[in-house]
């Protein structure tokens, strides 16, 4: 066979990731560390006198005065200055999951950072499904707040506040706040039990409000074009209704949760897009959360769940006949569109916790031509931490402030402009532009941010005006938490 230049280009990547993997072996428990401390570049809200990132500060103080309610707090979503209700509850519950898994592995320090982060979003949605038959679902104009490049700290932009009333239907937002506050509930329980059943009680009104009301928040007219196309439901409401009653049932084991799971469950869906896990599809992550009674042998007649996870996780694997993710040259699970990394948290992190789940009670999964135990699952999953952290043909650490080599340019407002500190005078909307368009570093290192990643050619080109490959998320990075926890306690 002739030796083309494709052939010379995949054995020089191959040589790179084999280079790469011979590398010292991270250090797990200090990318843990900086990947709580991220959240804390992401605030809003009145600071605390803790607060670590001191290149933040305070923003957003007004928030909810339209209503005359207090919408402050809380988390913007990424490198702008808008909270999404929907992508932040699912921050909230795969953080709170995060701790519920893997707590046990986390030092006593982290372990309580990790709830003060927990605390920051819960903190807020309880404001969000405080009054009776209405969330609030966003703060915020994205349209106008994309047309400039500015602080927090400096926004003047409008901060319009976005709400649903019934009965027009927000099943997707609330049902995710529902299971948001029932996660964290169950976080808090140990450390804080008055605070843990006010979020169960408030877990309880949100999904009867998106049960009752049932339907996507993007089809209302009176904010679809604030939420579209940045976090429109495309993929349906449905999800979210049985992802919010299984979290409701591991908070309370409730037997109407368990059967509302077990009587909705093809009505709504749970056996379709089993290979999707993400802030606006939740299948596969249902199915892992409540394959876990299955495997302890406690239900059976969520036996199709089950099924359906370990559906999933076969298609993980390569050597499996029903293997269909795709992995870039060096490794990388990989998905068309923007914020790449957020699939590879996310199924690091499923992957972890269903070898957990066999792990206990010495199962396998059978894939057909191939058993998969639970040691396999935990190597998938490290390879794409490791892959993040810089073993990958880059060599680039894809979270700021790890390792010698990280992204430089990020895509974040807040970041790449001067610190208040620094420059006390307001940086006016149209007059941050300069930074944007500057080749320079940004002046702040987000520390713990991991930025949406490279291409399907494992190519990155750290370039801050390319915010699909290079803007960070709360959703990338909480998965990360409890994935970094685990190999922090088992490298």
């Amino acid at each position: 066979m002739a030796f083309t230049e494709s052939n010379f280009l995949s054995l020089f990547i191959l040589l790179l990731v084999i280079l790469a993997r011979t590398t010292a072996a991270h250090d797990y428990a200090d990318a843990l560390s900086k990947s709580i401390l991220f959240f804390e570049g992401q605030r809003s809200g009145f600071l605390p006198s803790d607060q670590r990132q001191k290149w933040r500060a305070n923003s957003g103080l007004s928030d909810g005065w339209t209503y005359n309610v207090d919408l402050t707090g809380g988390y913007y979503d990424a490198g702008d200055n808008i909270k999404f209700g929907f992508p932040m509850a699912f921050t909230t519950t795969m953080l709170s999951w995060s701790v519920i898994e893997f707590g046990d592995n986390m030092p006593p320090n982290e372990l309580r950072n990790a709830l003060v982060a927990i605390r920051w979003s819960t903190d807020y949605l309880l404001k969000t499904v405080s009054q009776p038959n209405r969330i609030f679902v966003q703060v915020g104009d994205p349209n106008t707040d994309h047309l400039c490049w500015e602080r927090p700290e400096d926004m003047d932009t409008s901060r319009i506040v976005y709400a649903v009333d019934a009965p027009n239907p927000a099943s997707d937002v609330a049902g995710e706040t529902a299971a948001a506050l029932a996660a964290a509930s169950v976080a808090f329980r140990s450390s804080d039990p008055g605070y843990s059943e006010t979020l169960l009680r408030n877990a309880v009104n949100a999904f009867q409000f998106a049960d009752s009301y049932r339907g996507a928040y993007s089809d209302n007219a009176n904010v679809k074009d604030a939420v579209c196309p940045f976090y429109c439901d495309f993929d349906g409401y449905q999800d979210e209704l049985l992802w919010g009653a299984a979290w409701l049932r591991r908070a309370t084991q409730d037997e109407n949760f368990l059967n509302y799971i077990q009587s909705n469950g093809k009505t709504l869906g749970a056996e379709d897009n089993i290979n999707e896990f993400g802030w606006e599809n939740k299948h596969a992550g249902l199915n892992v959360l409540v394959s876990k009674e299955v495997l302890n042998g406690n239900v059976e007649s969520l036996e199709s769940y089950k099924t359906s996870a370990e559906s999933f996780l076969c298609t993980l694997i390569p050597e499996t006949s029903s293997s269909h993710i795709e992995y870039t040259p060096g490794g990388l699970i990989y998905r068309p569109g923007g914020s790449n990394l957020q699939h590879a948290t996310s199924i690091a992190f499923l992957e972890l916790v269903y070898a957990n789940y066999l792990s206990r009670t010495s199962q396998t999964i059978n894939c057909g031509n191939v058993q998969v135990s639970a040691q396999t699952l935990r190597e998938r999953a490290k390879r794409q931490v490791d892959y993040i952290l810089g073993d990958n043909p880059l060599g680039l650490s894809y979270m700021v402030g790890y390792g010698d080599k990280y992204p430089q340019h990020i895509h974040h407002r807040g970041s790449s402009l001067p610190s208040v500190n620094d420059h006390p005078q307001k940086i006016e909307c149209h007059e941050g532009t300069i930074y944007f368009n500057s080749t320079n570093p940004n002046p702040n290192v987000h520390v713990g941010a991991i930025v949406g990643g490279p291409g399907e050619d494992d190519v990155y080109g750290d370039d801050r005006a390319d915010f699909r490959k290079s803007e960070p998320t709360t959703y990338i990075n909480a998965p990360f938490v409890g994935v970094l926890a685990y190999f922090a306690a088992n490298p």
